[in-house]
């Protein structure tokens, strides 16, 4: 199993863009508590790279068995000391303490989507003990991943209510624990974005199932709950149309794009990881709800088999991503779900095209046989333009050991001759 944990990486639900537009619209009150979370969170940082730096792990596991779930609540007391007082343990009796019994929930509801849908023994596959600490910090506005457990506020019931309240949060977050043991997906820019939308796409699938939702019935909102009465918007995203999940003189206007038009170029927030994950985001839902029925029947198994399999690299691209979802979709269910997937990347502006066949001008090319000898240029998808040989007879076949070359890295082909498209390499 590779094993690419980031070992500096602490991930937060709300993020930075949220924390920044409360520093600065807020109250006086909201704007220092905002300024002391983003403040926190980049110290949990520090010490996780310092803690990991030392032991060189970064997760508990069970240990042999078959697999079953671990999980242990436990309370910071609204101090910052983890893991703090054991509050539930697997087993016992529900507590009457709201955060403790759904963060015990929701850690069920993750371990279940995983073990019973795809197979995989907790976070790690290998039976990892799953431990929430509830009541962190005084009125905390967030909820993180440190890589060995999960961490709620209570918010301030003002701008966010109390973390547990969503269970996808907490799919969200431990999803980052998976992506960090099998592909460890880079956390910035386009594999930063897809490593967040992961965590969405399968956050979503547990409260879904929690829910008894089929794709059509879910409401497809990322932490639906958690915003307080008063504030301008029904979550922290919506995957279904991202971009629209809130508009608050405080927060701002969720900025995420939903095509790739509308891809946002950024140094901040790692180069807007948890804004450009609308991209995958959109597709994720568009393939769920068009093969009908739920999530986690045919769209969950695609997207895991391209988290875990060995085709994704941590560096991947939004379109190397596409292209193996696509592939997996082939080999699980046939071309007919193959083109659902396919089509729905195109409707977020990824096109799929993988140089599946040949398309040629035959009328076009005899004309630039020889005496000619005008000069051509191909251009190849991700790689730019390249000269190629004048179109005599032996140009067509330099044109098409190019092409050929171009089809064993599944890239799109356009030659062209003094402006003119003459011959097209495309999927069909």
């Amino acid at each position: 199993m590779r094993d690419h944990r980031p070992r500096q990486q602490v991930w937060s639900i709300v993020p930075p863009h949220m924390l920044e537009a409360i520093a600065q619209n807020g109250t006086p009150e909201q704007r220092q508590m905002a300024m002391a979370t983003l403040s926190a969170d980049l110290g949990f940082r520090a010490e996780r790279l310092v803690a990991e730096g030392a032991s060189g792990t970064s997760v508990a596991s069970a240990g042999a068995g078959s697999p079953h779930k671990n999980r242990s609540v436990f309370s910071a007391d609204n101090g910052t000391s983890l893991p703090g007082t054991l509050k539930r343990s697997e087993g016992a009796a529900a507590t009457g303490d709201a955060a403790v019994d759904e963060a015990y929930d929701g850690l069920g509801g993750t371990f279940d989507l995983y073990w019973e849908v795809f197979g995989r023994d907790s976070i790690d596959g290998n039976g990892m003990a799953l431990i929430a600490t509830v009541h962190y910090g005084n009125r905390y506005n967030n909820a993180f991943w440190n890589g060995s457990q999960m961490v709620f506020g209570d918010g301030d019931g003002v701008i966010f209510n109390r973390f547990t309240i969503a269970p996808d949060v907490e799919g969200h977050e431990l999803t980052h624990g998976v992506t960090g043991a099998t592909a460890g997906l880079e956390y910035h820019d386009q594999p930063g974005a897809l490593n967040e939308s992961l965590s969405d796409c399968f956050g979503s699938m547990v409260k879904q199932r929690m829910n008894g939702q089929t794709s059509a019935q879910a409401d497809w909102l990322i932490g639906q709950g958690l915003l307080a009465a008063g504030i301008h918007g029904v979550a922290l995203r919506s995957m279904k149309a991202p971009g629209t999940a809130y508009d608050d003189p405080t927060l701002g206007k969720d900025p995420q794009p939903d095509h790739m038009s509308r891809y946002v170029n950024t140094s901040s927030d790692n180069g807007g990881v948890h804004i450009n994950s609308g991209i995958p985001n959109k597709a994720f839902y568009l393939v769920a709800t068009g093969l009908g029925g739920n999530s986690w029947d045919r769209a969950g198994p695609i997207w895991y088999r391209t988290l875990t399999g060995s085709g994704l690299s941590a560096t991947a691209s939004f379109a190397d991503f596409a292209k193996l979802t696509a592939d997996n979709a082939n080999s699980l269910y046939g071309s007919a779900v193959r083109d659902v997937v396919v089509q729905a990347w195109r409707d977020v502006g990824i096109d799929l095209a993988t140089v599946a066949s040949w398309y040629y001008d035959k009328a076009v090319l005899s004309t630039f046989t020889s005496p000619h000898s005008m000069n051509a240029w191909a251009y190849i998808e991700d790689l730019g333009w390249r000269k190629i040989q004048p179109l005599t007879p032996d140009g067509v076949t330099n044109m098409f050991d190019l092409l050929t070359e171009a089809q064993a890295s599944g890239r799109k082909v356009h030659v062209y001759a003094d402006g003119s498209l003459i011959y097209q390499a495309y999927s069909v």
